[in-house]
């Protein structure tokens, strides 16, 4: 790998650094999250404020594959979201200065997921001055992460493929 704002990136996702990572960001970034279709966040700041969001949800980030070349990049990590292991995707496409412009990410398993969502959704409401609804989007998202996290402890185990 040599490629400076991918090294960065990196770099400043395994510390957990958002602002790190926001100055890896072109002025046109838009990230495209794998927990909504209703919208995506545009802009350097808006992203940034996701990725502190993230920060405080996922930790112990060990990349431990990078695919790419030229513009568009692949890069897989273990992490953690709570105790829940956690591994995400990111398809990153960069501008002709070399930083970021657009960022998906892809993660698993569903528990984790859950987990994320629980947990960023409120705290990016609650830095947007929107405590109630953030409360609501708590609330909200609280049922669905007991649900996956109960399906994955009792009925999972269950469905495991037997030797016959």
């Amino acid at each position: 790998m040599d490629n400076e704002t991918i090294a960065a990136w990196r770099a400043a996702g395994e510390r957990g650094d958002a602002a790190a990572a926001g100055r890896c960001l072109s002025p046109d970034v838009e990230m495209i999250s794998p927990l909504t279709a209703a919208f995506r966040f545009r802009g350097p700041a808006q992203v940034t404020t996701v990725l502190t969001a993230a920060f405080e949800v996922i930790h112990d980030i060990r990349y431990h594959t990078v695919l790419g070349a030229d513009d568009t990049w692949s890069l897989f990590y273990h992490g953690r979201a709570g105790t829940d292991a956690l591994e995400e995707a990111q398809l990153l496409r960069l501008d002709g200065a070399g930083l970021i412009r657009e960022i998906t990410f892809f993660g698993r398993p569903l528990p984790a997921l859950t987990q994320v969502m629980a947990g960023i959704g409120p705290r990016l409401l609650r830095r947007q001055g929107q405590p109630g609804l953030a409360r609501l989007v708590g609330l909200a998202t609280g049922p669905l992460n007991a649900m996956t996290h109960s399906g994955e402890r009792t009925i999972m185990p269950r469905a495991k493929p037997r030797d016959r």
